[in-house]
């Protein structure tokens, strides 16, 4: 037992002093390298930005239109949600009343379908007509999509 703790002793003694390891660790100074300074002259030297001309500064797209309603439609309002698993749209009346019976016309991006009311729900209640500025639930036929426009027949 003790000879392997004079092997130990020795092992660590051979090793070099902490000053020569660090000196094998350090590398070589790197001198910084000078920053340039900046020219003023560059600076003041600057062209100012050209003008462009009337017909350059004009927008490229102008606003779309609305779309135009259907013949013998009216638009009335606006899906604003729709639940796919109860194939139901949320519409919000913008100006005009509905009953069930009345015939809708729903057209948005890519939706574009009519069917009768059938069934409305407000706050999960039957009801048999909507007022302007009303929410209501509408069970639909076909996938409505949020923005699609409803329009009722004249």
């Amino acid at each position: 037992m003790a000879a392997k703790k004079k092997a130990r002793t020795k092992a660590k003694k051979k090793k070099p002093a902490t000053s020569a390891r660090k000196a094998v660790r350090r590398k070589k100074a790197v001198p910084k390298k000078k920053t340039a300074t900046k020219n003023k002259s560059r600076a003041k030297a600057k062209a100012a930005p050209k003008k462009k001309s009337a017909a350059a500064r004009a927008p490229a797209t102008t606003a779309l239109a609305a779309p135009a309603a259907p013949p013998g439609m009216k638009r009335i309002g606006i899906v604003t949600h729709y639940f796919n698993h109860l194939s139901v749209a949320i519409v919000e009346l913008e100006n005009d009343s509905l009953r069930v019976g009345d015939r809708i016309h729903i057209r948005g991006h890519t939706s574009d379908f009519a069917q009768p009311v059938d069934s409305m729900e407000i706050d999960h209640v039957h009801v048999n007509e909507a007022g302007p500025g009303q929410s209501f639930g509408l069970r639909v036929k076909e996938h409505a999509r949020e923005h699609d426009i409803v329009y009722k027949a004249k």
